[in-house]
């Protein structure tokens, strides 16, 4: 499993997740400074490096607001793999991704109209709206923002940003030992 590494702006907003190797070369060029990196060396025939955890851009990057198309993959993860009318987990392939209103009936293919729904929820509310079947979501579908997926789609990306926003805000230190270049 290759590690990912949480790129962030030069605020500290999350952008992003890329591959150890694109960190290095960012820190090599000096366009990234090392905000955290695990115990783990790599090493090179001349040189020797903390594996980068968190990186941190050294001039803001100003991005257009990203918008992330609503798929099954990402509706999933908005709603951690878990079914929104029953709260059961059954794991990726038992899930599937019901429209709360019906497209048959009127209902868009947006965020607001997606979650995701275990099979036998998915089968009992069929073509119906929720309440015409006594059934309710637990939590009213909406529209992540690009970051959020960003953070959600890596557990481990998440923890050490929360943490480290801790420790920049003083209450709380990281985890692990933070490297300041």
């Amino acid at each position: 499993m290759s590690r990912s590494v949480l790129v962030l702006n030069a605020t500290y907003e999350p952008l992003s997740l890329i591959s150890v190797r694109r960190a290095l070369i960012l820190l090599l060029r000096e366009k990234a400074e090392l905000v955290e990196a695990t115990e783990r060396m790599l090493r090179s025939a001349n040189a020797t490096f903390p594996e980068p955890l968190v990186i941190r851009l050294t001039r803001y990057v100003r991005l257009p607001h990203r918008t992330v198309p609503p798929t099954r993959t990402t509706v999933m993860l908005r709603d951690a793999y878990t079914c929104q009318y029953c709260g059961a987990t059954p794991g990726r392939d038992q899930l599937t991704v019901d429209h709360v209103v019906p497209r048959s009936r009127g209902g868009d293919h947006t965020w607001e109209n997606l979650v995701t729904a275990c099979k036998p929820c998915n089968h009992r509310k069929g073509n119906h709206l929720p309440e015409e079947v006594q059934m309710h979501l637990r939590r009213k579908p909406y529209e992540p923002t690009y970051v959020a997926l960003v953070l959600l789609s890596n557990p481990v990306a998440a923890a050490r940003w929360e943490a480290l926003m801790g420790s920049v805000l003083g209450q709380a230190a990281p985890a692990s030992q933070p490297v300041h270049p």
